[in-house]
């Protein structure tokens, strides 16, 4: 490559997927011409020293992840970061803000109806049995009401645009999401590498979301509490997510503990302290239910506090997100969400559903059998995007067997079609170009005792792969800062 040479020479468009920044070949939409505009004008030399810089800042930070192969953790690795910006314009991220809070409202209340009066079951509008047959519906959480009626407090909604421009959701997080840690620390990279493209770009910040993160743990503290004591419950150093534990409870000032670090009497739950014990009001827990509290859960869990669930009956301690709110992860029960939003707020969703086919549906099973190789299949209760079939790429045999899982267990597989995810401009450092990779958006809604908030654009995960749809840090993807401008 001579100096003449740029980082976008000979960019491979391809008119089949929504091009982010290019609206066709060679021609830049208007979102995108100040920003390519400076990364088009710099020289190799010049990129791969701002490449470096980041990454550096990245290993310095201990920003790093895990990848998983055949279940197996790999060594950590700097988590990968492209310097080029998702660009969100302020009318899309409008619409967006608004289904995003619309989605967890009605999300709230079906999870506070079908642990008290079921009436969305009654009426049939989502099929009891799909409800209770979740391996994350929690009976223990039966006409257990948290303050404010907030069952999920912290979610994860993950959006993709299609070819046609639009957003869509993909799915919903609901129990543990993580990866807000990544989408803070991109901004101060590209602030410490980028500084001077700031200066120009209105864009709305991310540093508030600490913040506001703590002022809705504060929010749902127990009844009468004024001065809450707060704390995020890890399952230790050797988690794939703990470098976000320890750098949330640093951003938040409040304590990382471990379950050996809690104990409870009387129905309270208290952190040990070298100045003695003291009462904690509020656990942002990141285990999940089966390890909270070995008395009523899993019996051999070390992770959790044996006594928490009694304490959380008692309303002595409010658990950040609530048991139970894994049921509407379930991605056989997210497709019903639209029906959720009609029926609990008497509104059309804001934003679609990718559309999805439930596998114990005799009609959808026979769709899906019969047309395998146009669909993506999905286990019901798998994140990270482990188990996720892209079934054009499989084998016939390989398919075949799909086949025989899919009816073996139907009601722990859904399909969807496979959509188009968007593509972005994207540095591949072993070509030292910028080409296409598909590309989502994840994001982060924070809804309170009478507060809620959305986190201005989110984490947008790469695929690095050419060509492929699995866009999971865990699986080998990458991400960017995202940009959302303030009008």
């Amino acid at each position: 490559m001579t100096e003449n040479h740029t980082l976008f020479d000979n960019y491979p468009f391809d008119a089949r997927f929504f091009d982010e920044v290019f609206a066709n070949e060679g021609q830049i939409k208007p979102l995108y011409q100040n920003v390519f505009g400076k990364f088009n004008n710099m020289d190799l030399e010049t990129f791969r020293r701002l490449n470096d810089y980041a990454k550096q800042a990245f290993l310095n930070q201990g920003i790093t992840y895990a990848v998983y192969k055949d279940g197996h953790k790999g060594a950590e690795q700097i988590f990968p970061f492209d310097l080029f910006p998702r660009i969100i314009s302020a009318s899309d991220w409008k619409r967006l803000d608004e289904g995003l809070k619309q989605r967890n409202q009605a999300l709230n209340m079906f999870i506070k109806d079908i642990y008290g009066d079921k009436k969305i079951l009654k009426d049939g509008i989502v099929p009891a049995s799909l409800v209770h047959t979740s391996p994350h519906f929690c009976q223990e959480m039966v006409n257990i009401r948290p303050v404010g009626g907030v069952y999920c407090h912290i979610s994860g909604t993950d959006l993709i645009r299609h070819s046609d421009g639009e957003y869509y959701v993909l799915e919903d997080n609901l129990r543990s999401p993580s990866g807000v840690s990544y989408v803070l620390s991109n901004r101060d990279a590209m602030k410490r590498t980028l500084s001077n493209f700031f200066r120009w770009s209105q864009v709305a910040q991310v540093n508030e979301y600490a913040h506001e993160l703590l002022l809705t743990l504060k929010s749902v503290a127990p009844e009468g509490i004024d001065d809450p004591t707060c704390a995020l419950l890890t399952p230790g150093a050797f988690n794939s997510a703990y470098f976000e534990h320890t750098f949330l409870t640093q951003a938040m000032g409040i304590e990382l503990v471990e379950g050996s670090d809690l104990i409870t009497k009387d129905n309270k739950v208290y952190m040990k302290t070298l100045h003695g014990e003291k009462q904690l009001h509020v656990l942002y827990r990141r285990i999940d239910d089966a390890f909270l509290d070995p008395l009523v859960f899993r019996r051999d869990s070390v992770l959790g506090v044996p006594g928490i669930i009694a304490a959380y009956r008692a309303g002595n301690i409010t658990i950040v997100n609530a048991p139970g709110t894994g049921v509407a992860d379930d991605k056989a029960i997210c497709s019903y969400v639209p029906d959720m939003i009609r029926y609990y707020l008497s509104e059309e969703p804001k934003i679609p559903n990718v559309p999805t086919y439930l596998c114990e549906k005799p009609q959808d099973l026979q769709y899906v059998l019969e047309h395998l190789d146009e669909l993506v299949v999905k286990p019901v209760d798998m994140s990270g995007g482990y188990g996720v079939l892209v079934c054009n790429l499989l084998s016939k045999a390989e398919q075949e067997d799909v086949k025989k899982q899919i009816q073996a267990d139907p009601r722990n597989y859904i399909a969807q079609p496979r959509m188009s995810l968007s593509v972005h401009s994207t540095y591949i450092e072993g070509k030292e170009r910028f080409e296409p990779r598909h590309i989502d958006l994840r994001t982060f809604t924070l809804t309170g005792k009478d507060r809620e908030y959305v986190l201005p654009g989110g984490l947008s995960r790469v695929a690095l792969q050419e060509g492929s749809l699995i866009v999971n840090s865990s699986q080998g993807g990458g991400s960017k800062d995202t940009w959302v401008m303030v009008e």
